[in-house]
């Protein structure tokens, strides 16, 4: 009987178990026959691809010739570059509906020293299923405030937060305040709403400011320096070790932005964009490259094209706008890029 216990709890140890990761490539691996897609040279037909050391070593054709390894007949099949999901909150959130498992938030509106990777749950039953549609990598991104924190680029797959942490910091988060245009019938609600929105943008400028001083003191070696973490943050936006990602929609918030980021001399991501179609000068003109997470929205506008989500990207595409296309920053989402 005590056998069948011990037999019984070790098999429900097993199922239990979430995805392991898999173990390091020890020896070269081949892939032939294959139908290749690659990133900078188009589709290669009954091509081959070389793996060693866990990275792509060659791609081409009769690879198998000149390397006497172990081949994997891939005829028929397609070979894709792994997807990169730019922003969710994979990894921060399990079940929307248990505060418990919803870790992408913290108290407060300016957290700048908040981090995505440490609060990343590399045993999320969601993992799984976003590596089972070719997405290998995801933009985890904190969100709650004003100032989220900094996003932390994530392999999904690894043991750890620590293991599967590709890169952090990769930006500071910033959500723009709304910026539409006030109704005549409404001038009281709109004067508090124009208000609360210069009061939101200067506490941002007194941060950044702040921030400038804090960096001087802390170069200079000064007795009265005291590290605080919250400063700490913006640090890297500061020294153009990272941009700043600003979360923006309407046409207004866009220009806004764009402008406060030139006038503060900081490097700047857009993200959402859903207006960007109407700024593609502004955005060719200052560089800023674009994370589009607006395929799946409705038109803004009643005068707009029903499919104006889906023609933005090739719009900033024949502008020269840099841009990528990412979910509408929903974990759930994640897996349908």
């Amino acid at each position: 009987m005590k056998l069948t216990y011990a037999m019984t709890l070790l098999v429900s140890f097993i199922f239990a178990s979430d995805q392991i990761p898999g173990p390091p490539q020890d020896h070269p691996i081949i892939f032939t026959g294959a139908t290749i897609h690659t990133v900078s040279h188009g589709v290669l037909e009954n091509a081959e691809i070389l793996f060693d050391g866990g990275k792509i070593i060659s791609v081409g054709h009769n690879l198998s010739a000149m390397y006497k390894i172990e081949k994997i007949d891939a005829t028929g099949k397609h070979i894709f570059p792994g997807l990169i999901s730019a922003g969710s909150t994979l990894g921060l959130q399990e079940i929307g509906a248990v505060r418990a498992t919803r870790d992408y938030a913290e108290v407060g509106r300016i957290n700048p020293n908040v981090r995505a990777n440490v609060s990343y749950n590399p045993d999320s039953e969601l993992i799984p299923i976003s590596r089972s549609n070719g997405i290998l990598l995801a933009l985890s991104v904190p969100r709650s405030g004003r100032i989220s924190g900094t996003s932390s680029l994530m392999m999904l797959d690894g043991w750890t937060w620590e293991d599967a942490t590709l890169k952090h910091p990769v930006g500071l988060h910033l959500f723009w305040p709304s910026m539409k245009v006030p109704k005549k019938d409404k001038e009281k609600e709109d004067k508090t709403e124009k208000d609360s929105r210069l009061k939101s943008i200067q506490k941002i400028d007194d941060l950044i400011q702040e921030s400038r001083a804090y960096l001087k003191l802390k170069e200079s070696g000064s007795s009265s320096y005291k590290h605080d973490l919250r400063l700490e943050g913006m640090l890297p936006i500061l020294t153009g070790e990272i941009p700043v990602f600003i979360h923006a929609n309407e046409v207004q918030q866009i220009e806004a932005a764009v402008y406060w980021a030139d006038r503060q001399n900081l490097e700047m991501v857009l993200v959402g964009g859903k207006d960007s179609w109407r700024t593609t000068t502004l955005l060719k003109e200052r560089e800023i490259p674009v994370i589009y997470t607006q395929t799946h929205s409705t038109p803004m506008r009643r005068f707009e094209n029903y499919d104006q989500a889906f023609t933005t990207p090739f719009q900033l595409y024949a502008a020269g706008v840099k841009f990528c296309i990412s979910n509408s920053e929903s974990t759930f989402q994640t897996p349908h890029i």
